[in-house]
Order: structure tokens, then sequence, then C-alpha cells
């Protein structure tokens, strides 16, 4: 009989683990696990340590809450100008809603996967090759845009997805480089053109500047002169003005009629002399004898002069 209750307590003991085993269950972070009653849905486990109704309730699925990155197989792809090219990405989602990802569709990462790539055609048919490499962040918007409205109801966040590799045909390649080859040698002879031009606009610059300068400096140069020339002249007047007046000061002074005769009596000798060294033939005055007289005509002469001077 001992040997018997020993059997079936350790059975029962046996039983009673496997039960927690059962029933006991831990949750991890970033985790979500689905739990079915009796087939069917009855809650979604949070974090942290849950127990279940024995053989009445199970885990029936198991989500990661974590952002998951999937990598999109390269597929052929026709742009709007008839050319294939064959592009692949990588697509980043989240699970949002635990219970929607597990009855919402069978397998949501398999239906995002074919409806990126679906979608993805849709956008480059759109569009030209050329523009493919230009609109990569418009096209990524799009199919985005496109898989976030379709995976809602599947409670599946699609949150980025980006192109990582365009690849066009050999021959397109080909044609595509000899292109790019042709406009940079356009961009470079229009650049060397432009820049001869605009050499040559400046040098005429240079040159309209220099003439300007050039007869600016004539014109000012001839304005100084003139002015100086003006100058001279007027100090010349005013030194003769003022040399007549220290004459006349003089004569006027004790004295100076008689200073007057001795200066007029040797210029007329000094005149005299010189005509008689120029020529052979000399005509004598016919009151040449009579220097006094001369002199005295002479004196007359100033004083009348110099009191008409005074009268005025």
């Amino acid at each position: 009989m001992l040997d018997i209750g020993l059997i079936v307590g350790g059975v029962i003991a046996l039983a009673a683990i496997v039960v927690i085993v059962k029933t006991a269950v831990i949750v991890p972070q970033q985790s979500a696990y689905v739990v079915e009653n009796l087939g069917r849905y009855s809650r979604t486990l949070d974090p942290g340590f849950n127990i279940l109704i024995p053989f009445v309730e199970r885990v029936a699925y198991k989500h990661s809450l974590k952002e998951h990155a999937m990598d999109i197989s390269e597929q052929v792809c026709i742009t709007s100008d008839n050319v294939q090219v064959g592009i692949d990405g990588v697509l980043y989602m989240q699970v949002m809603n635990a219970e929607r990802a597990s009855y919402g569709i069978g397998n949501y990462v398999f239906a995002i996967s074919q409806l990126a790539q679906t979608t993805l055609r849709s956008e480059i048919g759109k569009i030209e090759l050329d523009k493919t490499f230009e609109e990569r962040a418009a096209i990524n918007l799009n199919v985005v845009k496109e898989l976030d409205l379709a995976s809602e109801p599947w409670g599946v966040k699609v949150l980025r997805y980006e192109i990582k590799n365009i690849n066009p045909p050999d021959d397109v390649l080909s044609a595509m480089e000899k292109q790019m080859r042709a406009e940079r040698e356009k961009r470079a002879v229009v650049l060397e053109s432009e820049g001869d031009r605009d050499a040559q606009v400046n040098q005429a610059e240079g040159e309209k500047k220099r003439v300007i300068l050039e007869s600016e400096a004539a014109m000012q140069q001839q304005i100084n002169e003139a002015q100086g020339e003006a100058e001279a002249i007027l100090r010349v007047a005013e030194a003769t003005a003022e040399g007549l007046k220290k004459v006349a000061e003089a004569l006027l002074a004790e004295g100076g009629d008689k200073a007057l005769q001795l200066r007029i009596a040797e210029n007329y000798l000094e005149r005299f002399g010189a005509l008689a060294k120029a020529g052979n033939t000399l005509i004598l005055p016919a009151n040449m004898a009579d220097m006094a007289s001369m002199i005295s005509a002479a004196t007359k002469i100033f004083h009348e002069t110099d009191g008409k001077a005074k009268d005025h």
C-alpha cells in the first residue's frame, strides 16, 4: 500500500508540475502573446508573468512588437519609356495590434513583401528611366503610403521603404554614360565660351575706363596749366603795378624830378648809342645839342600827366 501511495503521489505531483508549466506563461518585453479559449480568441497577454486556465486556454500566436526590417528581393520593373530595370529594396514594419496580425491575414510578412513589389512596379511605370534616379525619395514615400493603407487592417504599420539598387541593362548604361559624357563636354564648351566672352567684356570695360581716365587727366592738366598761366599773369601785373606805384612815390618825393631828368637823359643816350651801332646811316635830331631842353620837355610832360592823375 505504501508503494502504491508513493506512486500515486508522484503522479499527482508530476501532473501538477505539468499543469503549472502549461498554465504559467512569461511574456518577454516588446512581445505580445495571443491566447485562445477553446479555439476562440480570448485575450492578448502583456509582458510579464501570466496564468492560463489549464486545458482550456492556450497561447496560439506569438508576435514581436519590435520594428522589423525585411529585404525585398530584386524584381524587373518597366519605366514609362519602356526600359527594363532591376530594383530591390528594404522594408521596415512593426506589429501594432497582435489580434489583427493573428487573424487579419494568414502571413502578413509574405503579403506585405508581395504588395511592396507590385506597388513599386506601379510607381516605376509612371516615370522615365532618368527620373528614377532623381525621384527615389518620392517613390519611397508613395510605396510606404500605399502599403500602410493596405496593411492597416492587418494590425501592421509600414514605417519606411528604401530603394537599395537600380540596375538598368548594360546597353542602357552604356548609352547613359555616352549621354553624360556629351553633356559634360557641352557644359565645358559653354563655360569656356562664357569665360572668353566675360574676358572680352572685362577687357573692353577696362579700355573704356582707361580712355576716360586719360581724357579726364588731360582736361585737368589743361585746367591746371590755364589756372597757372592766369595766376602768373596776375602776379606779373600786380608786381608791375606795385613797381609803378613805387616809382610814382619816389618821383613825388624831394629831388625826384631831378632823378627823373637824369634817368631820362641816361636812357636817351643808351637808346641813341644802340641805334648808332645798329646801322651805318644815322639821322640826328635838329636840337641834338640842346640836351637840357629835351630833359626839360620830358619833365614837363611827366608833371602834366601826374597832375591829371591827381585830379582824377
